[in-house]
């Protein structure tokens, strides 16, 4: 019983898994760009700025579910350099150099890449030839 329901379930909570990481990320780029819901605590600049927008317009295509197997390779990678250029050099262990957040993003996205939207997408809608 327990299986046959999981089955059933899953594509639709891979639609959640996509659309809550995108949520979650899109508030990285609005913290950089907007300063919202806080101030983002560096300086901007170019390379801040460009992740800013990746997170924020990257995220929000996430969310709708559109482009998402290749803004997932963007957005994969983008999280792989930010954690290698940002937070593994304060520390090898991830809980002590705040970049457990950008693994998590990086292998979540990297799984979208082959998983796909769900059928809670603009993708699904478009392959099934529904008008969008």
């Amino acid at each position: 019983m327990i299986p046959a329901a999981s089955a059933r379930w899953a594509p639709y909570v891979l639609s959640i898994l996509r659309i809550m990481s995108a949520l979650l990320f899109i508030t990285h780029g609005t913290m950089k760009l907007i300063g919202f819901p806080a101030a983002y605590p560096n300086p901007l600049t170019a390379l801040s700025a460009t992740a800013g927008g990746l997170e924020l317009f990257g995220g929000l295509l996430l969310a709708l579910g559109l482009f998402t197997r290749p803004v997932a390779f963007l957005l994969s990678g983008q999280m792989a350099v930010a954690y290698f250029m940002a937070h593994a050099p304060k520390s090898f262990y991830p809980v002590l150099n705040g970049g457990d957040a950008a693994i998590l993003f990086c292998f979540v996205f990297f799984y979208l890449v082959f998983a796909g939207p769900g059928p809670w997408s603009i993708d699904a809608m478009r392959a099934k030839g529904r008008p969008v």
